[in-house]
């Protein structure tokens, strides 16, 4: 397939300005860019979900047009979005056969079909998920893989895939990588998009570069590494995006004591999570998937009242304080999940903006002071150095790293004394996560305690002053900077695992 001089306007933005894009029979061609270079928005025309403005595009030699997705997969072309697209309501293997139902005869569908098929694929994924489960019950990373199922089901031979390993697990995507080989040998073409920059060249065969709406360079990815991409989408050198700057570390402004939640299961999700936070520090979280990073962020938040153990915000215990309290009195959390969790997607960037903090720009009584708003928006775009044309456009029309900005904006206009960032770096590229690294440098240097939760090793040891290495809702090691090397932080992952394996193997 080929495209030719795609050219993309949008009111008041050229997306893309004259793009070739080829894609090589039974190759990875990777394509990079940061956020808002048109990555997006190439696949979407390729996919039939856009219309280019002008150019072509050419499939087995011959000029293609279509009028919507529909179109493109009955040509052969799927797409697995960078933004999970199901149904929260509707089951897994519901989800995984949307649009393309079986049919035991016309106007009946074959649930048993439906089912069987969908644990299969969950199989082949190596994921022990009912199809029978609501897709809302789910973790962002068992969404994911339910999105790369329904793209498999396709059987496309062009296979776009838009971040796909961006909320799964190290494990998860080797199973994926796995898949790609098989797909490869099968002749299906892959156009893959990822900003985990080590996957590009472990997998791509073919690597092109767009930057701000232009072709930079196309190649085979013999000779690529690191550096060469990240000069070729920013200009300037991968050492200088994930950094840490020095700081002054106060005192303690945030104690978790013996944090415990339990599970569906016998296991407990967090058991005896206890940690101290001082102000203007950056405590890194890390630990893979199903660790308890992230749940334990949320009950410091207040979200799970069935929790056990005690959070203390300045000398003062929140006891079993709301959300809402527990935002007042200077707690603020940067969810994983920007789109579900962080923002409202039918409202403007400035009300996103300004959700959270709404009680600090209330006058007369009930009504929201405009003035006060504007002011406070005007502020925190100018401290997010976030790239707008009006605030009171839509959150969707912005890039995914100007969107995780707001996000981090909304938290702020809260003035929190402590700064729960989960997964902040996740689906944005490396210049938009160099920026995201500067905001938390910055509000470490105000004084703001920051958790910071990654799966990225090298953005959590560049980035903390100290890190705490979760597995199996247990703390298993603590390390200061110097001490955060990428053995010591791995070997007190695997310690605590099979630590656990030989207390399961002297069970009676």
């Amino acid at each position: 397939m080929r495209a030719e001089g795609i050219r993309k306007l949008y009111p008041g933005t050229m997306a893309l300005k004259d793009v070739d894009f080829n894609v090589y029979r039974g190759k990875v061609n990777v394509l990079v860019g940061e956020n808002g270079a048109g990555k997006s928005t190439l696949m979407k025309i390729l996919a039939g979900v856009e219309q280019p403005s002008s150019g072509k595009l050419i499939l087995e030699g011959k000029q293609i047009h279509y009028a919507s997705p529909r179109d493109a997969l009955d040509l052969g072309i799927g797409i697995i979005y960078q933004e999970l697209n199901l149904f929260p309501n509707m089951s897994v293997a519901e989800n995984i056969f949307a649009n393309r139902e079986k049919l035991k005869y016309p106007g009946w569908l074959d649930y048993a079909c439906e089912r069987a098929k969908a644990a299969e694929l969950m199989s082949r994924l190596q994921q022990d998920i009912d199809p029978d489960t609501l897709v809302r019950e789910l973790k962002v990373g068992q969404q994911q893989i339910v999105e790369i199922a329904k793209a498999l089901v396709e059987d496309a031979s062009i296979l776009i895939m838009d971040e796909p390993t961006s909320a799964l697990s190290q494990a998860e995507a080797e199973v994926l990588f796995h898949i790609i080989e098989e797909l490869k040998s099968n002749g299906v073409s892959i156009i893959y998009i990822s900003h985990r920059m080590e996957e590009l060249l472990r997998i791509g065969d073919y690597i092109t570069v767009l930057r701000d709406g232009e072709l930079i360079e196309e190649r085979p990815m013999e000779g690529v590494d690191l550096g060469w991409i990240v000069r070729r989408m920013i200009g300037d050198d991968a050492d200088k995006v994930f950094h840490g700057e020095k700081h002054a570390i106060g005192d303690i402004v945030l104690e978790v004591r013996n944090l415990r939640l339990p599970s569906s299961t016998a296991k407990m999700t967090l058991d005896g999570i206890s940690f101290e936070l001082r102000a203007g520090e950056i405590l890194g979280l890390y630990g893979l998937m199903g660790a308890g990073r992230t749940e334990t962020l949320e009950t410091i938040m207040g979200l799970h009242p069935e929790a056990s153990g005690d959070v203390i915000l300045g000398g003062e215990a929140f006891g079993k304080a709301k959300i809402r309290e527990r935002i007042r009195r200077g707690v603020s959390l940067v969810p994983e999940d920007r789109q579900r969790q962080g923002l409202v997607q039918t409202m403007s960037i400035a009300n996103n903006m300004t959700l959270a903090g709404l009680w600090r720009i209330v006058s007369r009584g009930i009504h929201i002071g405009k003035k006060s708003e504007e002011k406070q928006v005007r502020e925190m775009i100018g401290k997010m150095s976030i790239k707008i044309a009006r605030s009171e456009n839509l959150i969707t029309s912005l890039s995914g790293g100007n969107q995780q900005k707001v996000v981090i904006g909304k938290s702020l206009i809260t003035r929190p004394k402590v700064l729960m960032l989960d997964e902040p770096t996740r689906g944005i590229d490396v210049g938009a996560k160099g920026e995201v690294f500067d905001i938390v440098n910055a509000l470490a240097a105000e004084g703001i305690g920051i958790l910071f939760v990654s799966s990225e090793l090298k953005e959590v040891k560049a980035i903390s002053d100290r890190v705490i290495v979760m597995s199996r809702g247990r703390i298993s090691g603590e390390f200061l900077r110097g001490e955060a090397t990428e053995e010591a932080l791995l070997a007190a992952l695997s310690a605590n695992m099979s630590s656990e394996n030989d207390s399961r193997q002297q069970e009676p």
